[in-house]
């Protein structure tokens, strides 16, 4: 279901009885999509990479991401750690950590001016910080579990005004945070049921709320009242705020536009709802659920497919998610024009036009090894701004296209002890593999790091450098990178030796680019490493897939290697990052080229079976 808001019911005039035709008339002509003026520039303004630049690590998963409008990060983990993140012109640098809670963060709110954070918990607790100096500056204790808090006060009052609502009650209570009272200002009864979602519109001085049964109410934060001057309805019949309760689901998170104009709520339907705020009318509805998901893997449109392993692999993940209660909610955030749309799904992280109602690009896609859910959007620093109605990009069509900002997208996911950062940079290649763009700033017991170090040394100084594939066709000789890529040379020489690969037929194959075997199931299916699990790609500057006879893993995306391995016949430089090469041809280069001529079936399968008869390895 898609809405557009309707620009009144204007009905086409007819002009006299003589013109007026009898009986049914055309369909009416679709009414054109208005583009959006500057989109270009807007978009310039938001992330854009197609792979995240760098991730961070919590020492347990992380399921809160906030962005302060003072240039802060803050996220939280299961574990009750928060951490603050300071932006830099480029990247983000590490401030702070905390120990919030003893159990898991249960929700963090960041105030409008970016100077405030609190953490709540089910130990009745929340603990308030001060961003921009991160220091712990107060902690409220509660006689009731919170179910969430937000910041309901604006840039310049004298009270913070913190609301917290009571999980197991109807009352929503209203504390002065830099009162330090454990005692709210006022409290009220607001809905029938729990309230398990509030957000502030500070544009119009509302807040949002929404409880378990999926009621939408608006109320003033300051007379807990009905604020009739800042909305254009009087009844909720007149609007779509009942829509949660019609379609029997509930809410799972809500965030308001910049520009307070609209707010959007996810549920666990999978449909993403916007709503005008002033009208209460729905203005979209995305269905992001799985059944949609499979229709357009199904369709034609290159944008939304995946490779079919691929994507089996992401509906089971999106399978598991909806089975765990403890995975971070997904939202859907607006960018600061508040014309786009920006939320995780299972093909990546989505930027949707709200005005042409089109998805303007996709960020992730190719992470396939991460599911994003919870995300943040970091525009510049808004803590003594006003949102730009046309972004600099556009008033200074002129000048230098450098970014005066470095917009990027804060995301967690699921099962992840990583924050991720999405900027308009790809992660770069350092000359040192061991400084890529996953930081390790998290490190475990130095006993610990000791034995992993010895052990790898033990393993790469005992691993063989070659072996003799024995082929139905002929002899294939190897030449293997132990130093480069150890664990994948342990693991295939482990195999050889073992006779894992002894009989198995080379069960794809292509003229012009690779044949492919190492499958014990010959379908290109099947397989394992020899630690029965999947092991991380080991990719190295020196080793390319530049030249033809290129020995290298084959996978279902990044992080999936088991026993299938291929050789190349061709040089296939855009299989680089992507496939880790571990060996050389050295000698029966004839012999792979004969492999390569066989006759295929249209799954380029060999009608005449080729087998690897057993292989040769050194002893070392």
């Amino acid at each position: 279901m898609e809405e557009e808001p309707k620009n009144g019911n204007p009905e086409t005039p007819v002009e006299n009885d003589e013109d007026a035709v009898i009986g049914p008339g055309p369909a009416p002509k679709a009414r054109a999509k208005r583009p959006l003026q500057f989109e270009q520039a807007y978009l310039d303004s938001l992330p854009s990479a197609n792979m995240y630049e760098k991730s961070y690590m919590h020492r347990d998963v992380v399921t809160h991401v906030a962005v302060s409008a003072a240039d802060f990060f803050i996220t939280g983990s299961v574990d009750g750690h928060l951490k603050f993140w300071k932006k830099k012109p480029i990247g983000i640098e590490f401030a702070k950590h905390f120990r919030s809670h003893l159990g898991p963060i249960e929700g963090l709110a960041v105030s409008l001016d970016g100077l405030l954070c609190c953490t709540i918990s089910n130990d009745q607790s929340v603990k308030i910080y001060d961003v921009v100096n991160y220091d712990m500056m107060a902690m409220i204790h509660l006689p009731y579990v919170p179910g969430s808090a937000e910041w309901v006060y604006k840039q310049g009052d004298v009270k913070a005004r913190l609301a917290i609502s009571d999980r197991n009650s109807l009352v929503v209570h209203i504390y002065d945070a830099r009162a330090g009272s454990n005692e709210p200002i006022i409290s009220k009864e607001i809905h029938l049921e729990p309230v398990k979602v509030m957000k502030y519109n500070p544009l119009f001085d509302t807040v949002i709320s929404v409880d378990a049964k999926g009621l939408i109410e608006y109320w003033s934060p300051t007379t807990l009242k009905f604020p009739e001057s800042e909305v254009k309805f009087r009844l909720k019949s007149d609007t779509d705020l009942f829509e949660i309760v019609k379609c029997k689901t509930s809410v799972s998170t809500m965030e308001v536009s910049p520009d307070g104009k609209q707010f959007s709520i996810t549920s666990p339907d999978r449909r993403i709802r916007v709503f005008w705020f002033r009208t209460g009318k729905l203005r979209r509805v995305y269905d992001e659920s799985l059944e949609v998901a499979q229709d357009l893997q199904r369709s034609d449109a290159p944008m939304y497919r995946l490779e079919a392993i691929d994507f089996g692999r992401r509906m089971a993940v999106d399978k598991e998610i909806e089975k765990t209660e403890s995975a971070p909610q997904p939202n859907a955030i607006f960018d600061e024009s508040s014309n786009f749309l920006i939320y995780a799904t299972l093909l990546g992280i989505k930027v949707v036009n709200l005005q042409t109602n089109k998805v303007a690009r996709i960020l992730g896609k190719v992470e396939n090894n991460d599911r994003f859910l919870q995300i943040a959007l970091y525009q510049g620093d808004r803590s003594s701004k006003k949102v730009r109605k046309i972004p600099t990009a556009a008033a200074n069509v002129n000048e230098s296209k450098e970014p005066l900002t470095d917009p990027t997208l804060l995301c967690c996911a699921f099962k992840k002890h990583r924050i991720y950062l999405f900027s308009r940079r790809e992660p770069e290649e350092p000359e040192d593999a061991t400084k890529g763009r996953d930081v390790f700033n998290e490190k475990p017991p130095p006993d610990e790091l000791l034995a992993v170090s010895d052990i790898g040394k033990a393993v790469t100084t005992s691993l063989p450098d070659n072996v003799i594939l024995h082929t139905t066709m002929g002899d294939v000789h190897i030449r293997l990178y132990p130093e480069e890529c150890p664990k994948t040379v342990e693991n295939f020489t482990t195999h050889c030796r073992n006779g894992y690969y002894d009989n198995l037929i080379f069960h794809r194959v292509i003229k012009g680019f690779m044949i492919q075997t190492g499958d014990p199931l010959g379908d290109g299916t099947g397989g394992q490493s020899i630690w029965g699990r999947e092991f991380e790609d080991e990719f190295h500057k020196s080793l390319r897939h530049d030249r033809p006879f290129t020995v290298s893993m084959a996978n279902a995306g990044p992080n999936t290697n088991g026993s299938q391995f291929f050789i190349t016949t061709v040089a296939t430089p855009w299989l680089d990052n992507k496939h880790t090469v571990f060996g050389r041809v050295a000698k029966g280069m004839d012999v792979v080229q004969g492999i390569e001529k066989v006759k295929t079936d249209r799954g380029d399968k060999p009608y005449q079976d080729v087998k690897i008869l057993n292989v040769t390895v050194p002893k070392s």
